[in-house]
């Protein structure tokens, strides 16, 4: 799902050609990504990632979706985001420790299958890959 933009966003070339859709506004990017999402792998990024990783925790934290995995991947880019959102937000009280229980760091592939698999054993619904 790309975005078209005037700089620096390409078409992922490991995609088909014909799965890949490209996007003039992320508001719609956005709803498709979450509307078929079995989870979210995010890796480190700009404003467009933290927009995405934030919509999709919002989402869930407020029962509009179902729950689904939300993986940060790289200990040394997120644990400052992690650590403001425990020390102010969560200190603030504008987020419950449970929503904490929402995201998951890691730092490798491995650690994002295992999530992954044990996040949906058990489940009716199972990732598609």
């Amino acid at each position: 799902l790309n975005i078209d933009l005037p700089f620096e966003q390409n078409d992922n070339p490991y995609i088909d050609r014909d799965k890949s859709l490209d996007f003039d506004y992320f508001f719609v990017r956005k709803v498709m990504f979450v509307k078929y999402a079995q989870g979210f792998v995010v890796m480190p990024g700009g404003f467009g990632t933290l927009d995405e990783l934030f919509e999709a925790l919002t989402l869930i934290q407020t029962e509009k979706i179902a729950q689904f995995p939300i993986i940060l991947v790289g200990t040394e880019f997120w644990s400052g985001l992690l650590d403001w959102i425990k020390s102010t937000m969560l200190k603030a009280g504008n987020i419950s420790p449970e929503d904490l229980d929402l995201i998951r760091l890691v730092d490798t592939a491995e650690e994002v299958v295992s999530l992954i698999d044990s996040f949906y054993k058990g489940r009716m619904l199972a990732p598609n890959f």
